[in-house]
């Protein structure tokens, strides 16, 4: 039981710390719209989430006025469409169809225009694979992904390399936008299926009919609870951010609870990762930076963040039986301030990202690469990520943007959460011929565990 106290609690942090509820998501099966006319499915589809989520918005903001917690976000994720386009030859209608019903309920965003093709493809996945630049250049709240491994299926290089061409052509479709088609398209190792946070955020397979999840944030109140153990030993580093995940985490098991109730849906999970935005006071990065860091990046980066990363799981599965989603910290660079300035300056690079992501949730998020950076490259780029998932037994994820007509040093503009984010450089030697092999990198023999 929460306690009215708790909520009190909750106060100060909301106020001075800005701590919020990131997102209120709600997950929708679409199994039952399934039937082989392209447009009466995409009608299926519409009419299945406008009335399921028709009071999302609304409980989220009565649940914001009662008990004075902000909920950035209301979002919906549905079951990846290429499980529901088998019979279909075009899941364009139903990309749109998911768009309007999005606007209809007046979520902020819709994922799930996805598909999972860790060991292989069928027709339909590369249907929806091949659709996705003319899908997320043609919709505005539609958000996309792949899975293109696994640590029990290895990686599908087939599959990789189509996503390499997939993002260029997104990008160029959306260059007046900076390639903004790019920041709504993520691509997995080890997706998983209960995700709130978007663009990756689908509803999958193993899922009941509809469930409701919540995505918390905090990195503020994180960083003020470090400033009052200056000098410390990590011991108490840790012990700190542990009891102030815990206190994160039972705002979001409060209003998962309340939404559940209201809507009469079943409660989901509660992702405990620390979601950080370009405003400051609200970044990871100096979170990091607070540990002794002098900026983002440098050595001993790696180490902070593991610890960090550690110590909110901990703190968060004491607050609540239902965890999932990613749980942990996101690095996304253009929606956190700290991280904006650290690749600005060059104490943040690729390489630095990529060790990064081996210790936190998800991967290289919201990076801005040169426009002319190759498609076979941002293949390689996907490939090294999944194989860090697939090895570690971890999700791990793109979501580039080969900024069209930009070079380093340059900066793209998405406004809101997406922030901005400087332009930082690739490897200059190309993997033209490592990408254009194809076929399966092997499962790690880590994967036979039965």
């Amino acid at each position: 039981m929460i306690h009215t106290n708790e909520i009190l609690e909750t106060l100060r942090m909301i106020d001075q710390e800005k701590l919020d509820v990131r997102t209120i998501t709600m997950g929708i099966s679409l199994f039952n719209c399934v039937c082989d006319d392209t447009h009466r499915l995409a009608s299926r589809v519409y009419s299945r989430i406008a009335k399921q989520a028709e009071n999302l918005v609304k409980v989220g903001e009565e649940i914001e006025r009662e008990i004075g917690v902000p909920i950035v976000n209301k979002r919906i994720s549905v079951t990846p469409i290429s499980l529901i386009t088998g019979a279909v030859n075009d899941p364009i209608p139903v990309a749109y169809a998911l768009d309007k019903a999005a606007k209809e309920t007046g979520v902020d965003f819709i994922g799930g225009y996805s598909a999972l093709v860790q060991k292989g493809m069928t027709a339909a996945d590369r249907r929806l694979i091949q659709s996705i630049p003319q899908a997320l250049a043609e919709t505005d709240v539609m958000c996309s992904s792949v899975n293109v491994a696994s640590t029990k299926a290895g990686i599908d290089m087939d599959a990789v390399v189509l996503c390499g061409k997939v993002i260029k052509d997104l990008a160029e479709r959306t260059k007046d936008r900076d390639g903004f088609g790019c920041a709504k398209l993520v691509i997995f190792s080890n997706a998983v299926e209960d995700n709130p946070f978007m663009a990756g955020a689908f509803y999958g397979p193993g899922e009941g009919d509809c469930a409701v999840s919540v995505g918390v944030s905090g990195p503020g109140v994180v960083k003020r609870a470090l400033e009052s153990v200056k000098g410390a030993p990590f011991d108490v580093v840790a012990e700190t951010i542990k009891r102030t995940a815990f206190r994160i985490t039972r705002v979001g098991q409060l209003v998962a609870q309340e939404a559940s109730a209201r809507l009469n849906v079943p409660f989901g999970i509660v992702d405990l990762s620390l979601a950080p935005t370009p405003a400051i006071g609200d970044s990871v990065a100096h979170i990091l930076e607070e540990m002794g860091l002098e900026k983002c990046g440098t050595h001993g980066t790696t180490a902070a963040l593991a610890l960090l990363n550690d110590a909110v799981k901990k703190g968060g599965v004491m607050a609540t039986s239902h965890v999932g989603g990613l749980s942990g910290a996101f690095i996304p660079v253009s929606e956190d301030i700290g991280m904006i300035e650290a690749a600005a300056c060059g104490a943040l690079t690729l390489d630095k990202l990529e060790a990064m992501t081996c210790v936190c949730s998800v991967g290289l998020d919201m990076i801005a690469v040169p426009g002319d950076t190759s498609a076979s490259t941002i293949s390689a780029i996907i490939a090294d990520e999944a194989a860090i998932g697939m090895i570690n037994t971890k999700t791990t994820a793109v979501r580039v943007i080969p900024a069209p007509g930009k070079k380093v040093g340059d900066f793209v503009e998405f406004g809101g959460l997406l922030g901005r984010a400087p332009v930082i450089p690739v490897h200059p030697f190309s993997s033209e011929l490592f990408a254009a092999r194809g076929g399966r990198i092997p499962a790690p023999l880590n994967s036979l565990k039965n």
